[in-house]
């Protein structure tokens, strides 16, 4: 049972003071005292607090931990994952504490976790749309945010986080995609198979000459192919060795990020066989013929050394280029794999196999993602075949 009692005392300035003090004893039977300038203060958490040791959600750290603790300690924990190999890769770490870090730390970190309500995180995503974050990083925040308390449940049994919904005009937010065109893609293939990026400066005519050699050698539209074909991920596409395609498909197993850490696929659903087409497998075992990195750990996509490719220069210094060769609105590499679901879907394939060729972890995301390409049901025809029946006599 909690008892408020009202202590007064004098200071060593011979001032008068005087306090409420909550006291308590939780059902492991350890003493608590908390001392408020207010009896109404004192009221609220004696009710809080009674209401916590009968649940048994009470929690004694969380009248002294606050949110920024919360998120040291669960960005200590990914970094001893990290180190360990534990499925947390450099990228995983970096994006997650730069959303605690940036997002969350300014506006509540020195919040305590008993204080901490559903109402503060509703509040905070207020916070993060007024200043223009974009809806998709403020639910990702909040999914870092609802992590971060879920491993602090040793200080907090209630995580005010979980269940929070970032809400946004329609269509704002959302993840319905929309592919490039055949015509744009068509674009941007005669682009990259015409482009020859003009050679560094200083180095001669001769020197100029090989490097337009080399560049004309490019394998970048098999890149684009593949990419448009098979839906893989950049992640995955680069890490791609060449022992990972045969007999018409190409396993997926591997990824590797921009730190050039390899690990394994995305999520248990990533590890998948996906089919390509004669033509596709024919252009491959070309370029795998004439390639200089043809052994079977090679990368099937490397770089100019033979090491894997670096998505951000690959990017800058190839993708965008021919983009702006194709003219053609700019759009990243990812919307290639969209281009790839779109013609799984228009050719038919149902949603539970574009869900596993696709590699997501769920349906749900297929069908979030994708589900307004499938195409509707004929319901003025169905109703007129019903009607042709009940009509026939």
């Amino acid at each position: 049972m909690a008892t408020i009692t009202k202590r007064k005392w004098t200071t060593g300035k011979g001032e008068s003071r005087e306090a409420w003090v909550l006291a308590y004893t939780d059902k492991k039977g350890n003493r608590h005292k908390e001392q408020f300038a207010k009896k109404r203060d004192a009221d609220a958490k004696r009710v809080t607090v009674e209401g916590q040791i009968g649940k048994g959600t009470f929690r004694a750290e969380a009248a002294s931990k606050t949110v920024k603790d919360a998120i040291d300690a669960y960005i200590k924990h990914l970094e001893k994952r990290h180190g360990k190999g534990e499925q947390v890769t450099t990228m995983y770490l970096r994006n997650t504490s730069g959303q605690l870090r940036t997002h969350v730390e300014p506006e509540i970190g020195a919040t305590k976790l008993s204080d901490l309500t559903t109402r503060d995180i509703e509040e905070l995503v207020d916070k993060l749309k007024d200043a223009e974050i974009g809806i998709p990083t403020i639910r990702r925040v909040v999914g870092a945010l609802a992590r971060t308390l879920r491993h602090a449940h040793d200080w907090v049994a209630t995580n005010a986080a979980q269940g929070v919904r970032v809400t946004a005009k329609r269509g704002q937010g959302s993840e319905k995609v929309v592919p490039p065109s055949k015509a744009v893609l068509t674009a941007i293939l005669k682009a990259a198979k015409d482009y020859i990026p003009e050679p560094p400066r200083g180095y001669g005519p001769e020197a100029d000459a090989k490097f337009k050699k080399m560049r004309a050698d490019s394998d970048l539209p098999l890149r684009i192919k593949f990419a448009a074909a098979t839906g893989l991920r950049a992640s995955e596409q680069w890490a791609l060795r060449w022992r990972h395609i045969a007999d018409g498909k190409v396993t997926v197993e591997t990824r590797v990020d921009a730190f050039g850490e390899f690990d394994t696929t995305k999520s248990d659903a990533g590890v998948r066989t996906v089919p390509i087409s004669k033509a596709l497998a024919e252009d491959l075992s070309a370029r795998r013929k004439a390639s200089k990195h043809s052994g079977d750990e090679d990368f099937v996509f490397p770089d100019a050394f033979g090491g894997f490719t670096r998505h951000t220069n690959f990017t800058k210094r190839q993708w965008k280029p021919i983009l702006e060769k194709a003219e053609v609105k700019d759009f990243g590499w990812h919307a290639l794999r969209h281009f790839a679901v779109s013609t799984w879907i228009e050719a038919g394939l149902q949603p539970k196999t574009i869900q596993t060729l696709a590699g997501h972890a769920t349906f749900a995301i297929t069908m979030n993602r994708y589900g307004h390409m499938f195409p509707s049901d004929d319901h003025a025809e169905a109703m007129d075949k019903i009607a042709a029946t009940l009509y026939a006599n």
